[in-house]
């Protein structure tokens, strides 16, 4: 992405003051083909042109030449790794204050935008009173009401319109949200179907295997992703409860996800186990705690994205991510929200003084801090 954009400072300076290319060539005592080649990016006008040019625009300099800083994707990602980090080891205010003034500093450079936006979603939590948190999504949703204005990037106006539901359903925006997402459950076109298909007939086989294996697992969390809602959806039918259970144990233990993906079945199991209590079914409920507290205390931190023996080809997809293969919240804020996962919700408050969900909440909170993961 180019950090100078003088050709749109000068077009747009051009019909602010209605005159053609040829009557700015003429100001300038140069050719309307110069005049062209600016606008376009094709050459920069002379050094010493710069002046007359702004001062003919009644603009700054720094105007004139559109200077936009743009950060590069590898420095994207150390940079939210480092400020996710922050958000677990220094003040609130402090990070968000220091998030803010990289937003104004790139604020044309939209991915860097996204990333932050997503960043602050996953720290919102953190947020010191709901006014704050209210404050914050409001934040978030500018973002990625920028994004979507002015970037021009499909993936990028797909996944700041997510963002931005997100923030809605959160500020308490039901129709909203339903306005963004309308044809979310249009028909699945299998674009990596026809994108291994092309790769088979051009010879790459090798490709063709890779991008149906990440078609393979992406569908596959997509199922476990939806599994949490689900269950809440179910609770007035208990049969349709045990049986979105069986089935997703079936799945964890067939693709053996404990191994291959633990961080997405944290939610799955606190999920289920939050529905068992709400029903009255404590037995169940601690059976599925203990799930949750035997993975967390299993050496899965640090937490990072990868693959096993059957899904072999999905690593080089993974560090082709945004983030890389780490997640979006430190493992010190994830590990703090596993224990309060269970201290501070609601639905366990009549399971406190039992005896074995108090050792797991304790062995959970010694496991952390002596490993000091």
């Amino acid at each position: 992405m180019k950090e100078i954009n003088i050709g749109r400072a000068i077009v747009e300076g051009r019909r602010r003051k209605g005159i053609t290319q040829e009557d700015l060539a003429q100001y300038m005592g140069v050719s309307k083909a110069s005049v062209s080649k600016w606008e376009t990016g094709q050459s920069y006008p002379d050094i010493t042109l710069l002046p007359q040019l702004a001062a003919y625009f009644n603009i700054s300099i720094d105007d004139l030449l559109g200077y936009e800083p743009q950060m590069e994707k590898d420095d994207i990602r150390r940079l939210y790794h480092r400020l996710a980090q922050d958000f677990s080891a220094k003040p609130f205010d402090a990070v968000v204050a220091e998030c803010d003034a990289i937003i104004r500093k790139y604020f044309s450079c939209f991915p860097l935008l996204l990333q932050m936006a997503v960043l602050l979603l996953n720290h919102v939590h953190l947020a010191p009173t709901q006014e704050v948190q209210h404050e914050m999504f409001e934040t978030i949703k500018g973002l990625c009401v920028r994004i979507k204005e002015e970037s021009g990037h499909v993936d990028l106006n797909r996944q700041a319109n997510f963002i931005e539901a997100l923030c809605e359903l959160n500020l308490g925006n039901p129709a909203v949200v339903i306005d963004l997402m309308a044809g979310v459950n249009d028909p699945v076109l299998g674009d990596e179907v026809l994108l291994a298909s092309a790769y088979h007939q051009i010879g790459d086989i090798e490709k063709a295997k890779e991008t149906t294996q990440i078609g393979i697992f992406r569908h596959l969390m997509g199922i476990l992703a939806d599994v949490p809602n689900y269950l809440m959806l179910n609770l007035d039918d208990p049969v349709k409860y045990d049986q979105i259970i069986g089935r997703t144990f079936g799945l964890i233990e067939l693709f053996n996800v404990k191994r291959l993906h633990p961080a997405i079945l944290f939610g799955v199991y606190l999920t289920g186990a939050q529905g068992y209590a709400m029903l009255g079914r404590n037995d169940e409920a601690l059976n599925l705690l203990q799930e949750y507290v035997d993975l967390a205390a299993s050496g899965v931190f640090p937490l990072e994205f990868t693959g096993d023996e059957f899904f072999d080809r999905v690593q080089n997809w993974y560090k082709d991510f945004d983030l890389g293969v780490k997640p979006p919240r430190s493992d010190a804020v994830i590990q703090e929200s596993l224990i309060e996962g269970m201290t501070q919700n609601p639905a366990f408050e009549h399971l406190s003084q039992n005896p074995r969900f108090r050792a797991m909440v304790t062995r959970l909170a010694r496991h952390f801090e002596s490993r000091g993961d």
